[in-house]
């Protein structure tokens, strides 16, 4: 009966013991998730007051135009006439320019680093790469500038226009101006800048690929760009995807390597070669003075390069989901 007893008092106290424990687990737990919910809020509320702030900044300059604003092409500042056209025009286009150059230049550096690149060399090429996203925008502007602009001009414009300049139908795309700057020149420059973003990421997600689904490509007789194409590509759709997006998120908002040598000229780009504004470098160089409705117009741009954004990154999540109902069915 002792021994009975005794059990009886250790089954208990081990019982409080585990009530104890559970009931201070569920209260870390509640805590825990109180706090990381709290961080997510405050990411949502900062949003929310930032799009609040552009729009209430803005609404002189909206009510005024209406949304005529957004394909309105003039910009005089002493009669107050504003419109968003060019600067929208030339953020889209030189951001397009540097995706289509970056893009494949980031997924031809994302397989060799995970598909054919010797060991010894894979860490340090990869932290070399990934070392220009630490570089400055304003480095990349001065080395656009003083650098990349007079090659540019010499060895490219000036041959590109000479030979394609009066072909028909696209020889007006290289007309203008041969001096280095230009919307054609302001994507170049973006696209070195988007160019680690997008390689690192991709490269990245091409490792996560499982090596048995590689060895088993491989062993069915696959070549190299058949396993990327076949394998590690729709096994890592949505990674290269969200690469895709991080980088055109970065050339759409850059402003100080843009400033640099896309012209800042307010007047809508003819050709390739055309100096010509982004909504950034119109911020970057015309905010300090301004005042009045031309102050309200600068929020409006701001206003809609937020939308642009947004527009892109609920395109490229809607990809991904149309991709995975396809998968599904």
């Amino acid at each position: 009966m002792n021994s009975l007893s005794t059990l009886t008092e250790v089954a208990k106290l081990v019982s409080d013991d585990m009530v104890k424990i559970a009931n201070k687990q569920r209260l870390q737990d509640f805590f825990f998730f109180r706090v990381t919910q709290s961080f997510s809020l405050l990411v949502l509320l900062a949003l929310l007051g930032i799009i609040i702030s552009l729009f209430i900044n803005a609404w002189p300059t909206f009510h005024k135009f209406g949304l005529q604003f957004i394909w309105r092409v003039e910009w005089d500042i002493i009669k107050n006439d504003f419109g968003a056209a060019i600067a929208v025009v030339g953020t889209v286009a030189s951001a397009a320019i540097a995706m289509v150059v970056a893009v494949p230049l980031a997924f031809g550096i994302a397989v060799f680093l995970t598909e054919t690149c010797p060991t010894w060399l894979r860490r340090p090429l990869g932290t070399s790469i990934e070392l220009l996203a630490a570089v400055p925008s304003i480095i990349y502007g001065m080395f656009g500038l003083f650098v990349f602009a007079p090659l540019f001009a010499d060895f490219i414009q000036v041959p590109v226009k000479a030979l394609l300049g009066g072909m028909p139908l696209i020889g007006s795309l290289f007309g203008g101006a041969t001096n280095g700057m230009g919307i054609l020149a302001a994507g170049i420059v973006l696209a070195f800048m988007v160019l680690p973003f997008v390689a690192a990421v991709m490269r990245d997600v091409f490792e996560i690929t499982p090596a048995i689904l590689r060895e088993s490509a491989y062993g069915l007789g696959c070549t190299t760009w058949e396993v990327v194409r076949k394998v590690v590509l729709p096994y890592t759709q949505k990674g290269v995807i969200g690469g895709v997006m991080l980088g055109l998120g970065r050339a759409l908002g850059e402003t100080m390597a843009v400033t640099f040598v896309i012209g800042n000229a307010n007047r809508m780009p003819t050709s390739l070669f055309s100096p010509g504004t982004s909504i950034a470098s119109v911020l970057a160089n015309e905010f300090g003075e301004a005042e009045g409705l031309h102050f309200s117009t600068l929020f409006a741009l701001g206003f809609l390069l937020f939308v642009i954004t947004f527009v892109v990154l609920a395109t490229a999540k809607a990809m991904i989901n149309r991709a995975e109902k396809a998968k599904g069915s």
